[in-house]
């Protein structure tokens, strides 16, 4: 051990799922060590990380648009009448949608 290289020894338990996607992307660099495959991900790789705020946002108004045409549905189909309210309100929440699209689109250029 006095003669290592490398004298400290870091471990990282892993389930068999885990070690067979290890596996798998060591066989695309075409690398047979283990410790050099991780060595170089843990010092080389990067992380990339996504804001989906925006996306989760639209989802949001994208529900509330889809509850409001269901209650007016309802309504027209048991003959009831349609609100210039309800429709209103269903294409704000539409220019909403439309401008969180802008914004996500902008923002992936």
């Amino acid at each position: 051990m006095a003669n290592r290289k490398r004298p400290i020894i870091l471990r990282c338990p892993v389930t068999l799922e885990e070690r067979l996607l290890i596996e798998q992307k060591m066989a695309q660099l075409q690398t047979k060590q283990i410790g050099a495959y991780l060595r170089k991900m843990a010092i080389d790789g990067y992380i990339i990380q996504v804001d989906t705020r925006d996306i989760k946002e639209m989802n949001k108004l994208l529900s509330a648009i889809g509850r409001n045409i269901n209650q007016i549905a309802k309504r027209v189909n048991a003959g009831g009448p349609t609100y210039q309210a309800d429709m209103e309100e269903i294409r704000e929440r539409l220019d909403q949608i439309w401008q969180l699209q802008r914004r996500i689109l902008l923002s992936q250029r």
